[in-house]
């Protein structure tokens, strides 16, 4: 999706998107090899920013309709989806670490 953009985007939105979703999947990897709860949680919290940073720049494809708007609708849907995921794993963690104490 991020390569069909405008040629406009190529030095805007692009490589911004590019960067919050490789950043999504490196901080929760990065936040899984530290050996501290608390490491991990503000790592997958990072990634939460991430997350939310693409849904945002969705929002602006939205309006500038670069994409039809169930494309981008699915795509929020599944970022909402994937929001959940990493909220319940941060959960989890803060359980696991208030167990460990």
């Amino acid at each position: 999706m991020i390569r069909k953009l405008l040629p406009e985007e190529k030095y805007n939105l692009n490589p911004q998107m590019k960067r919050a979703v490789v950043s999504i999947t490196n901080n929760i990897a990065e936040g899984h090899g530290r050996y501290h709860y608390q490491e991990n949680i503000q790592f997958c919290r990072q990634s939460r920013g991430s997350l939310e940073e693409i849904i945002d720049d969705l929002n602006v494809c939205l309006d500038e309709q670069y994409f039809p708007e169930d494309f981008i609708k699915g795509l929020k849907t599944n970022g909402y989806e994937l929001l959940k995921a990493v909220n319940g794993y941060i959960e989890y963690l803060k359980k696991m670490k208030k167990e460990s104490e």
